[in-house]
């Protein structure tokens, strides 16, 4: 049952284009649809969540990324009686944004935006935002799929006060506003921030080892892995392989959840909010895991950031890949003919360089790069 502190779609705070109610779909439950059927989102498939599309068929990618945590999502907020739809597209659309070859695109075009302008630069999350209010040209009479505010909102998970004034003197009061006032997003904002962060240590662990980068007795010095390898061996004694490491994964995925259900009900429990509007106004996130439970993240995020994102076999891809993108900044920013005619025409030309990049799939950016330069980075 939806609770009083939940976001309620016949009281959205609208979209910014008038439009006609559906007649079989709510609010929430249209900003999904448009999201799902929006070019960006398909694009999802050929892009990098840690290792490239190419390395192999088996590795996650940012789409099957953004279904685990629309997935995860629903199950919590079900739980905690919140908006199960607007969870649902907020969790589709946090990465739309995303460049090829994830964050290390994303640094390689941040970089490249700030040489020509220092105020500039690039961030995913907030890219996500332009990819859903300007990029998508799906209607007729406006830019962007117009979705409710609520998904808005909860798309943009951090923003720099730079950016933040900027996005408040566009809309003023808009999504923008609660990094100015220190105030909070909805509570299926919340969800889905640490819902991303569940799905992707999980899947990381999973992948790292897949791909002979990890070992299980190397994730062994991680707290919650360990416990948890012990919890299944000693229900399954003769697990091993494949088998006991997804074990290990569920065990570790619902304490997790398990926490963050049971934190969360004693925050909104003490805090008792009356509505949306009181869960915005909190001093901190209601929906939270408990101290212990983020301290066993954080030492799982250390490990896989200094033995996977850092590891030797990553860093070398990530750097080539790096290249492509600086190496396709420059031949755009340098020679208008190299552009598509549509791209070439757009105002604020780096800008929409970086547009254009950041929309690439990891595999058209390397043909693109490979047309462009002649070189061929990854065999």
């Amino acid at each position: 049952m939806t609770q009083r502190y939940a976001c309620d779609p016949l009281r959205s705070r609208g979209r910014r284009h008038a439009s006609d109610a559906a007649p079989s779909a709510d609010a929430f439950q249209r900003d999904r649809d448009r999201i799902v059927h929006c070019t960006a989102f398909r694009r999802l498939v050929y892009k990098t969540q840690v290792f490239l599309n190419h390395e192999g068929d088996l590795f996650r990618t940012r789409l099957t990324h953004s279904l685990e945590v629309a997935q995860r999502g629903r199950a919590i907020a079900r739980e905690l009686g919140l908006d199960e739809d607007l969870v649902e597209a907020i969790a589709l659309a946090h990465d739309l944004g995303h460049t090829p070859f994830g964050h290390a695109g994303q640094d390689a075009l941040n970089d490249c935006l700030r040489a020509v302008q220092a105020d500039a630069g690039f961030e995913h999350n907030l890219q996500s935002l332009r990819v859903v209010d300007a990029l998508e040209e799906r209607f007729p009479d406006f830019d962007g799929l117009d979705l409710s505010f609520e998904t808005r909102e909860g798309i943009l998970k951090h923003c720099s006060r730079r950016h933040a004034q900027r996005l408040e003197d566009r809309e003023p009061g808009g999504v923008g506003r609660r990094f100015l006032d220190g105030t909070q997003p909805s509570l299926e904002a919340q969800l889905c921030n640490l819902a991303d962060e569940v799905a992707y240590n999980a899947h990381d662990i999973d992948d790292g080892v897949r791909s002979g980068l990890l070992t299980v007795e190397q994730l062994a010095e991680v707290e919650m892995f360990d416990a948890c390898r012990r919890e299944a061996l000693a229900a399954f004694p003769q697990l091993e392989g494949r088998r006991l490491l997804f074990e290990i994964i569920r065990r570790m995925v619902s304490r997790q959840v398990g926490d963050l259900v049971a934190s969360t009900r004693a925050a909104l429990g003490a805090a008792a909010p009356a509505n949306v509007d009181a869960v915005r106004a909190a001093a901190r996130p209601l929906v939270r895991f408990s101290a212990p439970m983020r301290e066993q993240g954080a030492q799982l995020k250390r490990f896989l950031h200094a033995n996977l994102y850092r590891h030797p076999q990553v860093v070398e891809t990530t750097d080539r890949a790096r290249r492509v993108i600086a190496d396709l900044f420059a031949v755009y920013a340098g020679d208008e003919a190299a552009l598509p005619p549509a791209v070439a025409a757009l105002p604020k030309r780096h800008r929409a360089i970086a547009d254009y990049i950041a929309g690439m799939t990891d595999r058209f950016a390397l043909r693109e790069h490979e047309r462009l330069t002649g070189q061929t980075l990854f065999p």
